[in-house]
């Protein structure tokens, strides 16, 4: 098990920069993702991405690279989420789902954000009760303005 990052300090948020530094060596396919540029805006989440690092033979966006990015972007958000709370706990995937609604031609952007507009508000209501929960968050990929792949995952926080 790699060494958890300390959480910020009350009030400082998250420098995103140190986390992904981390994020790295703790997992060390995110190192091969070409991740760019993320962000947290309100309850948003986004990176931008290389395309040449998530080839397949067609010269398109690899469409395993692609579902590992948006499992990594929604446990990435909800680990963010958590560390703003200052809640050093674990997060796995559950379950989740991928359509593949166009080709990924180009360098592409992602975004996270919850499924459902109480979905925060659910998800700390089962962690203040029972010390668990789960969040249901959406994932998307775009070229430009074209949405390539909408995905979907639960996450669990575990106690």
């Amino acid at each position: 098990m790699h060494p958890r990052l300390p959480l910020p300090e009350a009030g400082g948020g998250e420098d995103l920069e140190t986390f992904f530094v981390w994020l790295r060596e703790a997992i060390p396919q995110v190192a091969h993702y070409g991740i760019q540029q993320p962000a947290w805006d309100d309850s948003v989440l986004s990176w931008r991405v290389a395309l040449a690092d998530n080839l397949n033979d067609k010269g398109t966006g690899f469409g395993g690279a692609l579902a590992g990015e948006t499992t990594l972007l929604g446990w990435c958000w909800t680990t963010l989420w958590l560390r703003a709370q200052g809640r050093a706990q674990d997060v796995v995937i559950a379950e989740g789902q991928q359509r593949f609604l166009a080709p990924v031609t180009t360098d592409y952007h992602m975004q996270c954000f919850p499924l459902e507009a109480d979905g925060i508000a659910r998800l700390d209501t089962a962690l203040s009760e029972k010390g668990r929960g789960r969040i249901k968050l959406v994932q998307r990929v775009y070229c430009g303005d074209t949405l390539c792949m909408e995905a979907q995952g639960s996450y669990a926080v575990l106690k």
